[in-house]
């Protein structure tokens, strides 16, 4: 009898948002990161299926845990690690993970080089990261059919079982490029029938691509004059066409060059003191002297 009069007839979804700290989660995000549209769509859509869920068990409605492992998909610097991050954030909100943390781990964490050492190297893995959420990247290396000394079938047996049995205590989000994860799921039907959710991150365009850079540069007080933001469009348009381009972590890296640049100016043409303006003032020629637009192939250097 106490335990009927404890469920409540009715629930307030948007009182439920509010309170879980979700809305701030996802508020953040859509300040902080750039385009993205579709993927943060589908973020919203997840943390309003599992508020609706968290409703239902309160009401005593029978319900079933809902599957949360993932498959992120996209080329590299599309956000993917970020979007784990604050996916364990939200999925610690709602009381589906006990600790909300993120381990991010590539084969080499998984994966032994002899017979004996993979199982007690991917259960390591696997004890750090209960409670919260496993990010593999490039989880396609799992599996080198071609080697057959090869030992990520191992690894792959264990993350499999695990991903059944603690579906309450481990959320497993595989990351990848889209074609090589398509084969990597055709050649291991065990984890597609595992995941629930699959995300495609789009590449970004050339202005979310300036206005990330121009974040990026904000954040550690620095900002282009109006010809440097002029030649950084043009440089991303020649970059985009490049080999090995990797969206933000390709542009964080040209500006990572272009403050290099700026301070080996400033330290040419000084002759006496600087103020705040002239150090933090990405110029023109600070872009421009890039390889991209002499021909040269902006892959690790510039």
């Amino acid at each position: 009898m106490n335990d009927q009069a404890s469920i409540p007839l009715t629930v307030d979804l948007k009182a439920e948002y509010e309170a879980s700290g979700v809305a701030d989660i996802l508020n953040e995000l859509e300040n902080e990161l750039v385009g993205l549209q579709p993927v943060k769509q589908r973020l919203r859509e997840i943390a309003a299926l599992l508020i609706v869920e968290r409703a239902r068990k309160s009401m005593g409605l029978s319900h079933e845990p809902p599957t949360l492992h993932m498959s992120f998909t996209g080329n590299p610097g599309t956000g993917k690690t970020t979007l784990a991050l604050r996916m364990a954030n939200i999925l610690h909100r709602l009381g589906y993970i006990r600790k909300g943390h993120l381990v991010s781990v590539t084969r080499d964490d998984l994966v032994g080089q002899y017979i004996g050492h993979t199982a007690p190297k991917t259960k390591d893995v696997l004890k750090r990261a209960m409670g919260g959420v496993l990010f593999i990247d490039e989880a396609y290396y799992l599996y080198r059919p071609d080697n057959e000394r090869d030992y990520g079938q191992e690894a792959i047996e264990i993350l499999l079982q695990v991903m059944e049995n603690n579906r309450e205590d481990l959320v497993v989000i595989l990351a990848g490029y889209a074609d090589r994860m398509e084969m990597f799921f055709q050649s291991n039907p065990g984890f597609r029938s595992r995941i629930a959710h699959h995300i495609d991150f789009p590449d970004y365009g050339n202005e979310e691509l300036l206005t990330i850079s121009e974040t990026m540069l904000a954040k550690q007080n620095y900002h282009f004059n109006a010809e440097a933001r002029a030649i950084m469009a043009s440089y991303i348009d020649k970059r985009r066409q490049q080999p090995h381009f990797a969206n933000a972590r390709s542009i964080r890296n040209a500006l990572d060059r272009a403050r290099l640049r700026q301070a080996n100016r400033l330290f040419s043409s000084s002759n006496g003191p600087l103020d705040a303006e002239a150090l933090s003032t990405i110029a023109a020629e600070d872009i421009a002297a890039s390889r991209v637009f002499s021909g040269g192939i902006d892959s690790k250097t510039s």
